[in-house]
C-alpha cells in the first residue's frame, strides 16, 4: 500500500503525531496490560488526546465526526498505533454500538449518543451473554415487560466485560415468547446508574477483573431506548456483531512477535515456530487488507474467518511467549526480565476467552461452512 506517495506521507503523519503526542505512562501502561480490554484509566487519557485530534473513531463516517479516511488510511492507522504500542480504545462504545446507532438509531439517539461515545462521556459494556445463553444466545431470557412507556427487567447477564466502569449498557431482552427464540428479542440501551442494578466481580483466571455478572431487579428501561422495532433485536445483534468479530487482528499481533523474535536467547525450536507463525500473520493480514478493499466474500464470511484466525494466532503467540518467558527465567542470572515476557503467562490465561467469545470459534467455522457450501 505505501507505493502509494499519498498513504506514505500519511503514513509519516501518523508515526510524527504518534511519537509527539503519545504519554510515556500510557504507553508504558499499555505495554504491561494482560488483555486487549485496557481499563479506563489508560484508554481513555488517550482516546481523549486523538479526539482532539479528530481521530478517536477512524471508522466512522465523516458525517457522524469520524476523519473521512479510506480503508487504505484506516488500516495504515491501526498498524502505526500497534507499532508505537499505544492503548487499546474500549470498543463497546466506538466499534460496536455506536455503527449499529447510526444504522438502526432516530436521528436523536444518533445525536445524544454519538458524541459522547467519541468524547468517552459514555463508557459502555455490552449485555448479551447469560447463564443459559452463552452461544447459543437466542436462548436469552432477561426479560423485558411493557409497562406504559417504559420496559421492566428481571433477570441477569454474565461475563460482561467492565460493567463495573460502564454508565451504559448495550443489551438483549426477550419481549416476546412467540415463535422462533430470535423473533421476541429487542435491543435496548440502558443507564447504568438506574435503580436495581446490580453488578457482581468476576474474577478470571489470570487473576484480572474485567468481567463481572449484572442483576436486574424491577430495572426501568424508557421504550424510547430501543433501537429497531420491538422483537427485531436480532437483525440489530447480527448487524453489530460482524463488527465485533472483524477488524484489524494482524498489526497489533505483528508487533507483538516481532517483540518476541527479538529476545535474546531464543532456542532453534522457538525461532522456527516464531518464523511459521511470521508467515500466518502476513497471509492473516493479507486477509484483512483483502477484506477491507471488498474484494469478493460476504461480509459475514470475513467476519468469521477474521475472527477465526485472528484469535488462533493470538493464542498460538501466546504460548510462545509462555515457552520463551520459562527459558529466559532459567537462563537469567539477574531475575531481569522484558515486559513482554513479564505479562506472558496472565495473558495466556485471559487470552483462553478469544477463541469463546463473539461467537466460539467453532460455531464460526460452520458459518463459513454455510457461506461457502451452502
Amino acid at each position: 500500500m505505501l507505493n502509494d506517495p499519498e498513504l506514505a506521507a500519511f503514513r509519516d503523519e501518523i508515526r510524527t503525531f504518534l511519537s509527539e503526542h503519545l504519554p510515556d505512562e500510557l504507553h508504558r501502561a499499555a505495554s504491561r496490560a494482560t488483555s486487549v480490554f485496557m481499563d479506563p484509566a489508560v484508554s481513555l487519557p488517550w482516546q481523549r488526546i486523538l479526539n482532539a485530534r479528530g481521530w478517536a473513531a477512524p471508522d466512522w463516517p465523516e458525517a457522524f465526526g469520524g476523519p473521512g479516511w479510506n480503508e487504505a488510511q484506516r488500516y495504515i492507522f491501526a498498524a502505526e498505533c500497534a507499532r508505537a504500542g499505544a492503548p487499546n480504545l474500549a470498543p463497546m462504545g466506538l466499534k460496536m454500538v455506536a455503527p449499529v446507532i447510526m444504522h438502526y438509531g432516530s436521528p436523536d439517539q444518533q445525536a445524544h449518543y454519538l458524541p459522547r461515545i467519541l468524547s468517552g462521556e459514555d463508557y459502555w459494556c455490552q449485555g448479551f451473554s447469560e447463564p443459559g445463553a452463552g452461544s447459543d444466545l437466542a436462548a436469552l431470557q432477561l426479560r423485558a415487560t411493557p409497562d406504559g412507556s417504559d420496559y421492566i427487567l428481571n433477570g441477569s447477564k454474565i461475563w460482561t466485560t467492565h460493567a463495573h466502569f460502564a454508565n451504559r449498557m448495550f443489551c438483549l431482552v426477550r419481549t416476546s415468547n412467540e415463535g422462533k427464540p430470535q423473533a421476541g428479542i429487542s435491543f435496548l440501551l440502558l443507564d447504568m446508574t438506574s435503580p436495581g442494578i446490580t453488578v457482581e466481580p468476576i474474577r478470571t483466571l489470570a487473576g484480572d477483573h474485567e468481567l463481572n455478572q449484572v442483576f436486574f431487579d424491577d430495572v426501568r428501561v424508557p421504550q424510547a431506548n430501543r433501537l429497531g422495532a420491538e422483537n427485531e433485536g436480532w437483525s440489530v445483534a447480527k448487524h453489530l456483531l460482524t463488527f465485533e468479530r472483524g477488524g484489524k487482528y494482524a498489526p497489533g499481533l505483528i508487533g507483538r512477535l516481532e517483540r518476541l523474535r527479538a529476545q535474546a536467547g531464543l532456542d532453534a525450536v522457538q525461532r522456527a515456530r516464531a518464523t511459521r507463525e511470521a508467515i500466518n500473520l502476513r497471509a492473516l493480514q493479507a486477509l484483512e487488507i483483502k477484506a477491507m478493499r471488498g474484494l469478493g466474500g460476504s461480509t459475514a464470511l470475513y467476519a468469521s474467518a477474521l475472527k477465526i484466525m485472528g484469535t488462533d494466532s493470538a493464542q498460538r503467540i501466546d504460548s510462545l511467549a509462555c515457552d520463551i518467558a520459562g527459558h529466559a527465567a532459567w537462563a537469567e542470572a539477574d531475575g531481569q526480565t522484558s515486559a513482554e515476557l513479564a505479562i506472558a503467562v496472565p495473558r495466556y490465561l485471559n487470552d483462553r476467552a478469544a477463541s469463546i467469545y463473539a461467537g466460539s470459534n467453532e460455531i464460526q467455522r460452520d458459518l463459513v461452512a454455510r457461506i461457502l457450501l451452502g
